[in-house]
């Protein structure tokens, strides 16, 4: 089993190798019970973002490492998926405008990937 940090960097490339935009970790675990790490990423059309949760998936699998839970449809322009200790969120840009998790989080370590 990958230890959440290196679960959370492991997703954070996958996104990253399918042109992801603005891929980032949050390291939540100093402020929050329910996980450890958040990973962000905007996909730029509704077919962009189910390509890359469908690569987190399939890339996953083979290791064993399942989501408990994905939320969401793409064109809610909003995917969670929870793998326990790091939950990510695939948003479309203006979704993640909207919501900006990152000033949420904003007192939390972010760890840049691109």
């Amino acid at each position: 089993m990958m230890e959440p940090k290196e679960l959370a960097k492991k997703i954070a490339e996958l996104l990253d190798e399918k042109k992801a935009l603005d891929v980032t970790i949050i390291d939540i675990s100093p402020k929050a019970s329910f996980a450890d790490y958040f990973v962000l990423a905007s996909g730029g059309s509704d077919r962009q973002m189910s390509a890359l949760v469908e690569n987190i998936e399939d890339m996953l699998e083979p290791e064993g490492i399942f989501p408990k839970t994905v939320e969401g449809k793409k064109s809610s322009g909003w995917i969670l998926m929870d793998y326990g200790d790091v939950v990510v969120n695939v948003m479309t840009v203006e979704m993640r405008e909207k919501y900006n998790i990152e000033k949420i989080w904003g007192d939390c370590e972010s760890l840049k990937i691109n």
